[in-house]
């Protein structure tokens, strides 16, 4: 029983499984399901389940976050930080890629995909993890709260500025409303009620591998062939990986905390792939199922970065190493909230 409840709270283990799941059943190695996943009339379906279970689970995400502490001009330097390392710098590679790749015979079908993982901000379980990592939580949960409310403006302005003329914004504006904006409120109304918070992980973790099952079980792997696949795997393994390593070097070598390096690293790597695919699904509509290449690629790679930030890159044992070096140094906070 303990090992099932410490296998369903895991995320990394959740995400592998949906994986793996979603390539046995998609129509491009078994096609089971085929009329639900690979059929184009079901798009409209998928995309309004999918934003239905993203909206719940944002709720209660980020009803977890309390009222205090969230005012952006008394911790401006905390939300600065946020907002460059989560939305700009993290949106650097798939626009780079987008721009390289939409012209390009092969590539430009799939290449609208990349867009949704650049408009898209961090995780909103960027808290919990840096709560069991030992990150700066306050900076965390602040940063949440106040990057989601500007990516009400920022996911329209990033597909508006690169796929603005061939999608309906209307449509874009609409779900940023539903996924986004109305848990934020919602949330609110819930801060106090008390979720066992394992039961809360085993809830999202369940819903999170169902929507991973669903996204990569109708993308249409058949049409792109292993070369293409392994473009988008690059490209994904430079946002997530390459970002992420370079933002632990850079950071360890300014002499900046564990617990802030631990956030900052969650916030420039954890993309939230779950809106990424709400907004592929409601924007791109019948395509989705060849736009959804890229999300699928990155989500797969995804599920070995965060593999390899639990057992290595955050493990107990580096976290230990990592303070105790920190305490006999006499490192202090250096970067003020």
């Amino acid at each position: 029983m303990k090992l099932a409840v410490k296998l369903l709270t895991s995320t990394a283990f959740m995400m592998g499984i949906a994986v793996v799941i979603s390539l046995l059943t998609n129509d491009f190695i078994t096609g089971l399901f085929p009329d639900f996943l690979a059929g184009k009339d079901n798009a409209g379906l998928r995309s309004n389940i999918t934003i239905i279970l993203l909206a719940c689970m944002l709720t209660i995400t980020l009803s977890r976050i309390p009222y205090t502490d969230l005012n952006p001009l008394k911790n401006s330097k905390s939300v600065l930080r946020a907002t460059l390392l989560g939305l700009v710098i993290a949106s650097t590679v798939p626009l780079v890629a987008y721009f390289l790749l939409k012209d390009m015979d092969g590539y430009s079908q799939y290449a609208p995909g990349l867009v949704f993982i650049a408009a898209t901000p961090f995780a909103a379980s960027v808290g919990p993890l840096s709560l069991i990592l030992r990150g700066d939580l306050q900076h965390a949960l602040r940063s949440t709260i106040v990057v989601y409310v500007i990516a009400l403006a920022w996911i329209p302005f990033i597909i508006w500025a690169t796929m603005g003329k061939s999608v309906d914004m209307m449509t874009v504006v609409k779900t940023v409303i539903e996924i986004i904006g109305i848990p934020l409120v919602v949330s609110r109304l819930f801060t106090k009620v008390k979720i066992d918070k394992t039961h809360m992980s085993i809830i999202l973790n369940i819903t999170i591998a169902f929507l991973v099952w669903l996204s990569v079980g109708s993308t249409n792997f058949g049409s792109a062939g292993l070369t293409v696949l392994a473009v988008f795997m690059i490209i994904a393994a430079l946002r997530d990986i390459g970002l992420g390593l370079g933002a632990e070097v850079t950071e360890k070598k300014m002499a900046i905390p564990w617990s802030q390096r631990v956030t900052d690293i969650l916030m420039i790597s954890y993309k939230n792939k779950g809106i990424a695919i709400a907004l592929c699904g409601a924007v791109m509509g019948p395509l989705s199922a060849v736009a959804m290449v890229p999300i699928a690629a990155s989500i797969v790679v995804e599920v070995c970065w965060v593999a390899f930030m639990d057992s290595v890159l955050f493990s107990k044992k580096r976290m230990e190493k990592e303070l105790s070096q920190e305490s006999a140094a006499g490192i202090h906070q250096v970067w003020e909230n």
